[in-house]
């Protein structure tokens, strides 16, 4: 497996994403009419483990959840042998799409983007699965390719890109596949950086006459939280199954440009978006029951993330299983996410990571809303 890489700017897809302004106010006609509520938006991510679908409808320069839905449904088990989709990831995965498809007919959704990343660009029956999941649920996802998947994850963590930032690094760990994203944001006044990133194209040209981030580079590492868990099976060491996928994960990052540099800390940001990633901030934080509030736009310090990966590690796995803290979908999971985090965190010049709870669903939410103009200046 070698790591997505881009091949010149002409390799990007122009997907610029333009604030429009303000919504339309209703019109008056002189009587006073009841205001009509904002319309339905749905964006639902097919991944390698999970299917996860947000309903939401715009608020101001945000957007207000309706409904959601989350399950594991393993789509991407036993493809690292087979390089095939099995019979029964697809049976569960199925399952899952046709509770997303009656939620979506119950609130009248017209509005919606519905995606599958890596599981699927890899499988090599990943067409004939898109046919079967439109024969059995009427829906119609597309796979998109990596480097769609790491613009929207950018655009989702727009809100969190501190003033002072000036290099960003974005990081979504998936089940799959890992982006990275660096950005070089120092043309950019610090009170434009939030929403200038709401606009953000993977082009490495420069798209108009403002300023605007620029990618320095990015890259997807074909491992994720399921993937690399699977390619470590077989080592019976609890200890050295972590340490073994964190130095090779590591390894993968070599041809990354941004790997070597001697980055300043200062103005240096990294923010993290994963279920890994919220899990260990849930962690350190010490909630029985998972609190979103809490935990988005939480920073937590290297040494805080070490203290909860060494938790972890003493528990073992039927400790891990039984932590109300780490939960019973992720506890199979969370030391191969943890193992990826521990690699990134040694690589790059900080010692601080601003967790994300939010990612691609998010980001096809606020490119929607975006493109439409529903949404309102600023962030």
């Amino acid at each position: 497996m070698t790591p997505q890489r881009p091949q010149g700017a002409d390799a990007f897809p122009n997907a610029e994403v333009v604030l429009k302004g303000r919504a339309r106010p209703v019109e008056s006609s002189g009587t006073h009419k009841k205001a009509e509520p904002a319309p339905l938006y749905a964006a639902l991510d097919l991944g390698t483990n999970s299917c996860r679908m947000l309903i939401a409808r715009p608020k101001g320069n945000q957007f207000s959840v309706v409904d959601s839905f989350s399950k594991t449904v393993q789509l991407g088990a036993g493809l690292e042998s087979s390089g095939r989709l099995s019979r029964a990831s697809m049976g569960r995965t199925v399952q899952a799409l046709r509770i997303c498809q009656k939620k979506l007919e119950a609130h009248g959704v017209r509005r919606m983007r519905l995606v599958a990343t890596e599981a699927c660009r890899r499988a090599s029956n990943s067409r004939e699965f898109m046919r079967t999941i439109r024969r059995e649920t009427g829906l119609s996802l597309e796979v998109i390719p990596a480097e769609e998947e790491a613009r929207l994850a950018v655009v989702s963590c727009a809100p969190l890109v501190q003033p002072r930032t000036e290099q960003l690094l974005v990081v979504d760990i998936g089940g799959g596949s890992t982006e990275l994203v660096w950005l070089d944001l120092t043309e950019l006044e610090p009170a434009e950086r939030p929403a200038a990133l709401m606009r953000f194209s993977m082009n490495f040209k420069r798209t108009g006459t403002r300023p605007e981030p620029r990618v320095v580079d990015w890259i997807s590492v074909p491992l994720g939280v399921a993937t690399l868990r699977e390619q470590f099976g077989d080592v019976e060491s609890d200890s050295a199954r972590f340490a073994l996928m964190s130095w090779f994960f590591e390894e993968q990052l070599a041809s990354f440009s941004p790997y070597s540099a001697q980055q300043k800390r200062e103005g240096f940001q990294i923010i993290g978006t994963s279920g890994t990633i919220t899990t260990v901030a849930a962690s350190w934080l010490g909630l029985r029951r998972y609190d979103r509030t809490k935990v988005d736009g939480l920073l937590m310090t290297s040494a805080q993330i070490d203290t909860v990966i060494k938790d972890y590690l003493s528990l073992g796995p039927e400790g891990r299983r039984t932590d109300p803290r780490i939960g019973r979908d992720r506890h199979a999971l969370i030391m191969s996410g943890a193992a990826i985090l521990q690699a990134l965190m040694r690589c790059w010049p900080t010692d601080r990571l601003s967790v994300a709870d939010r990612g691609l669903r998010e980001g096809l939410l606020f490119a929607q809303m975006s493109a439409d103009g529903v949404l309102e200046h600023g962030l």
